[in-house]
């Protein structure tokens, strides 16, 4: 039974205010109904790049007396590998966990972390902050209306130049965002049918990576991302058999455009014997999004998830299925025969379990 809290300002702890922890800090304190009171960092570096009207009364770089400071809530933006104990100490604190994706970097972690915070009634939200995008749940009403057609097959492409991760490679760093998107707007888990990648800086670990998959009694989708691209794109094209959206991120102004273009296939004489392969173009449509701020929406769910017990779309669960997706995936790129090279710590959840699932050597 989820905890429920009475109307009043929540006080939020934040864990990590590095790059994406400083664009939390922000959001938090422009939000009504919470209040920033605790933050914990261990570099004096990212704490002093922070505006001070933003830093709250309580800056620690000690886990325990940050969690002691009697906040609500706790928002971690610390790297992957950190992921597991920081929410499961927080948990057995009682606080209400927001958490940074990946969500984890292996199942069993993911549902460890999902099963604590089930007992306790806490709310576990993931950051899968496009799924709070506008643009995105057009998608989705688009896609459920049907004006696209049965999708024939998804394009992904997320490509930076940079930032290369110490720990995690380009599909745990890029990937969640679009197989979030694709799980949240086809509401089915697929199948990897295959995937490459390359190691062209780091020998450990992809930069470039291509996965392929299938969706039950759907379209074939192909996600591609890369630390190596001298421009930032962020484009998902969704073909359908009488229309295709493409998704532009970066396109202010235009992140949508629909196009009606199809192709019919005209038989002869009801035989199977093509005719000729009819080419129909008419208008590209741009729709109208409207603003919204993806992680201001985010974290705003996450609040009312606390006081009210509403569900959110990226919960434990949904981050689960996301990373059950990026195990699938990361076997596909570096060869099912070879076993993960792992770092072993304690585990909460009885014996000793990977804390990061690390990539293979790639192969020749």
């Amino acid at each position: 039974m989820l905890t429920i809290l009475v109307i009043r300002t929540l006080r939020v702890g934040l864990v990590g205010c590095g790059y994406w922890g400083s664009k939390h800090l922000r959001v938090l304190n422009e939000l009504s109904g919470c209040e920033v009171t605790a933050l914990c960092e261990p570099s004096i570096e990212n704490i002093i790049r922070q505006p001070k009207a933003f830093l709250p009364p309580l800056v620690t770089a000690d886990y325990e007396t940050f969690l002691s400071s009697g906040i609500d809530a706790v928002v971690i933006a610390t790297p992957a590998r950190t992921h597991y104990q920081l929410v499961m100490q927080a948990l057995e604190h009682d606080k209400h966990v927001l958490v940074e994706k990946p969500f984890a970097t292996n199942t069993e972690d993911a549902l460890a972390m999902i099963n604590a915070a089930q007992q306790r009634g806490l709310s576990l939200l993931v950051g899968h902050t496009y799924v709070y995008h506008p643009a995105v749940e057009y998608l989705r009403e688009l896609i459920e209306s049907g004006e696209l057609g049965k999708l024939r097959y998804i394009h992904t492409a997320r490509l930076n130049f940079g930032i290369l991760q110490p720990d995690v490679d380009v599909l745990w760093d890029l990937a969640p965002h679009d197989i979030s998107i694709l799980l949240y707007l086809l509401q089915k888990e697929p199948e990897i049918i295959g995937g490459q990648g390359t190691a062209c800086i780091n020998p450990r670990l992809f930069e470039v990576a291509h996965v392929d998959l299938r969706f039950p009694d759907g379209p074939f989708a192909h996600i591609y991302v890369s630390w190596l691209e001298p421009s930032k794109i962020r484009r998902l094209t969704f073909v359908g058999e009488e229309k295709t959206a493409v998704y532009d991120d970066v396109a202010q102004g235009e992140m949508i455009r629909i196009y009606d273009k199809s192709i019919k296939l005209t038989t002869s004489n009801g035989t199977e014997n093509i005719v000729a392969p009819q080419y129909l173009q008419k208008d590209i449509t741009i729709p109208y999004i409207g603003d919204g701020e993806p992680l201001k929406n985010q974290c705003t769910r996450f609040l009312s998830s606390i006081r009210t017990g509403s569900p959110v779309p990226s919960d434990g669960w949904e981050g689960l299925k996301v990373v059950r997706v990026l195990e699938s995936a990361e076997r596909a790129l570096y060869g099912k025969e070879a076993e993960p090279a792992v770092t072993m710590l304690p585990s909460h959840h009885g014996g000793r379990v990977p804390e990061i699932v690390l990539p293979r050597e790639p192969r020749p």
